[in-house]
């Protein structure tokens, strides 16, 4: 379905407690398939594409990542919804956290997925990096220089054939119009630094770190952890900044664990 103004993409599964989830800079709804299936018996879900992703419409370069909460707002205006569960993964959850902070009243209860609440000048050379990468217009390029370090090593040795087929989809499917998009999205993050205003946040949180992630670490989650007043943060063993692929069901566990409680 499509919200026409601004030009969402959105997809509602299941009936019950509203359940948001934010899409990582890379993602779109089909990267929620495994989940979808394993939560829409017991949520309303709602998984949309944010502006320069997916199915959903493009935006003019220079913009600021909080656009995208203001879409979010947009989003469940239309579909009347007055509070919601926010789960925001990597980008989405820095997506969330600027949603958070403006509209804390639309929100029951927060999931905050290999977030950060700043960009470091070491996540500011990997964005650097993965743009560098999206403007050589390769699918197969992009793929090897830019997700070796989204996965963790072990899921990376044990998962290569599942991976390569993924890498044959980017060459498939990766075209110039999904690359600049790319490139704004991760242009639009640079100056993002909520750390002053973490003590704000009064809903339930829920953390969810990584062991062997080296985008968003553990460490760095634990300091957020402990500037949100009403939060907890668990971390899953042997998992990368994937997490949630690499160990689907322990993701969804802790969703609906925290969600339902």
């Amino acid at each position: 379905m499509f919200l026409q103004d601004p030009g969402i993409y959105y997809e509602v599964h299941g009936k019950g407690t509203s359940l948001v989830l934010l899409n990582g800079i890379m993602m779109n709804t089909l990267s929620w398939v495994e989940h979808v299936g394993r939560l829409q018996d017991d949520y309303q879900l709602i998984v949309y594409d944010m502006r320069d992703q997916g199915q959903s419409g493009r935006l003019e370069p220079g913009y600021h990542i909080s656009i995208h909460a203001e879409d979010l707002k947009r989003l469940l205006d239309h579909l009347n919804i007055k509070k919601a569960n926010i789960c925001g993964l990597s980008y989405g959850g820095q997506v969330a956290l600027i949603f958070s902070l403006k509209y804390p009243e639309l929100v029951e209860k927060l999931v905050l997925a290999n977030t950060s609440a700043h960009v470091d000048r070491y996540l500011l050379s990997m964005g650097q990096m993965w743009k560098r990468a999206a403007q050589l217009y390769d699918g197969e390029a992009f793929f090897d220089l830019a997700l070796i370090s989204i996965y963790s090593r072990s899921f990376y040795n044990s998962h290569y054939d599942w991976l390569a087929k993924g890498r044959q989809l980017f060459k498939n499917f990766l075209t110039k119009e999904w690359f600049d998009g790319f490139i704004r999205l991760a242009s639009s993050n640079e100056m993002y630094d909520v750390r002053g205003d973490l003590s704000q946040i009064k809903n339930q949180t829920l953390l969810i770190a990584s062991q062997e992630d080296i985008i968003t670490p553990y460490s760095q989650m634990l300091e957020m952890s402990r500037a949100i007043v009403n939060s907890q943060i668990v971390c899953i063993p042997d998992a990368g900044h994937a997490a949630f692929l690499e160990k689907i069901d322990t993701f969804c566990t802790l969703l609906k664990g925290f969600v339902s409680k």
